[in-house]
């Protein structure tokens, strides 16, 4: 399924973006990624070494705060950027009669890297719980006004959400689509060559661990290692395809068990041929 959007220019080769998702894991010291005794707050730099983007996770777990924000800018290069997943608090611990405070909150703690140009997407990732019901379909509608202004992108995790009266709602919406690629589940969303926003591609790549997804435990969850030519599927076929459609892309690899998500990133980016 691929929607066409209005004429765009084709996103340049070193315009799309690879990185991981979240970069401060200590496993990956003893994987090989990082140096040995490489401290917590000496991961960001040492990891823009090799990349030029990350996207964080530890902001769907607790709320941004500035001063924590700013504190990252002087520790990267200065073509290095941000995505940033929405507090959990607005996506699967929804307080009815909160959440606007929650994202009026998440907006001043991300202040930084807006007034900064860093922040390149703010990920609104939803649990496989979230179907295509009214009530969740209305919140959604009032969440994305809520958040209006930003580079916002959208992963569905329940297969409901494939529908083509979403994604041109998406598109009406300038909404990036996250186009996931994970295991072929009968409840969760698709793998989909669907182009919502020609500004920006948003992939993510979870990995294809049935078994592990089955389990509900993330260590198994997000265990695997893409091989070559999963990935030559992508770099030849997929990516080419979609970039043609967006001015920017982004990509993370979520398969951060043992370091394999820096092992499959720069893999995809030698595919590539991309700079860091």
């Amino acid at each position: 399924m691929t929607m066409k959007t209005t004429a765009t220019i084709p996103c340049p080769a070193g315009r799309l973006r690879v990185g991981t998702s979240g970069y401060a894991y200590p496993e990956w010291g003893d994987a090989g990624f990082y140096p040995p005794g490489t401290a917590a707050r000496e991961m960001l730099p040492v990891y823009a070494r090799h990349f030029s983007i990350t996207e964080l996770n530890y902001t769907w777990y607790q709320m941004p705060k500035a001063p924590a924000m700013a504190r990252m800018l002087p520790k990267v290069p200065a073509d290095f950027d941000f995505a940033l997943k929405l507090t959990r608090t607005m996506t699967h611990e929804i307080d009815p009669n909160g959440w606007r405070g929650q994202v009026a909150r998440f907006r001043e703690g991300i202040a930084p890297l807006v007034q900064a140009g860093r922040m390149a997407a703010l990920l609104i990732q939803l649990p496989p719980g979230f179907d295509r019901s009214p009530d969740h379909r209305r919140y959604l509608a009032l969440l994305l006004d809520e958040l209006a202004g930003l580079p916002v992108a959208v992963e569905f995790r329940h297969r409901s959400w494939a529908e083509d009266r979403v994604f041109a709602e998406l598109e009406r919406r300038r909404v990036t689509l996250v186009t996931v690629d994970a295991p072929d589940l009968p409840y969760l969303f698709p793998t989909l060559e669907v182009v919502t926003n020609p500004d920006l591609i948003y992939l993510r790549f979870h990995g294809r661990n049935a078994r592990g997804w089955r389990s509900g435990d993330m260590q198994k969850q997000f265990d695997y290692l893409y091989s070559p030519d999963q990935l030559r599927q992508w770099s030849q076929e997929t990516i080419p395809r979609m970039t043609a459609q967006a001015h920017e892309g982004i990509a993370f690899f979520n398969n951060h068990v043992r370091a394999q998500a820096p092992k499959n990133a720069q893999l995809l980016m030698r595919q590539l041929s991309l700079p860091r």
